[in-house]
């Protein structure tokens, strides 16, 4: 039976590299997998997913709006699809969450989850929420603190190295703009001066 899986870390675990040792896991068997990525994330390239150790391939670049049982049930049917793996989950919303229980349920396929479970403030995002409730399997992946502790947090600064305390909640970004952080290190960037 297939479950739905949610792998979360803050920023720098690995989860992109995770989730491309999935996808290549499944290929040398001989399955055939569909990585999915949001449209939204243009930090290399729309329908791509790239680690930071360089490890890439291209994706099916997904909107908000789309149902993503529509998406993953016409791909199956062109050619059998063994496991789903979508990266940056946290941009999913509540809507394609459900999508994905269904594609577990209905369909019998495999979905590997990967994203960040919060924001800059330290609130969740709608699609790490929903994974965090309705998934079969979550799986922590652990980011390091500066300080040597398991980073579970994540801060936003500016081009000048201050801690950002308000604004949209996604602003796309990689370490020009993110580190990952304990959560004592996170209460003292953000909530002290």
């Amino acid at each position: 039976m297939a479950k739905l899986y949610f792998y979360y870390s803050s920023m720098n675990a690995g989860k992109s590299t995770a989730l491309l040792q999935s996808s290549y896991n499944y290929q040398e068997r001989g399955m055939n997998t569909i990585v999915l990525a949001p449209q939204l994330d243009d930090r290399y390239e729309i329908g791509k997913v790239t680690s930071r150790i360089g490890l890439q391939s291209d994706a099916t670049a997904f909107k908000q709006t789309d149902d993503l049982f529509i998406v993953i049930n016409d791909a199956n049917e062109k050619s059998k699809i063994d496991c789903v793996l979508i990266d940056e989950a946290q941009f999913l919303t509540k809507e394609q969450v459900f999508q994905l229980g269904k594609i577990t349920d209905m369909m019998n396929i495999p979905v590997l989850t990967y994203g960040i479970r919060t924001d800059f403030q330290g609130e969740p995002f709608e699609g790490s929420k929903y994974l965090l409730a309705w998934s079969d399997n979550l799986k922590e992946l652990k980011a390091i603190c500066h300080c040597g502790s398991k980073a579970t947090m994540v801060l936003r600064h500016d081009e000048n190295d201050q801690v950002v305390k308000k604004g949209a909640q996604v602003e796309i970004g990689g370490n020009d703009k993110y580190v990952s952080v304990c959560r004592k290190h996170f209460y003292e960037g953000f909530y002290c001066d």
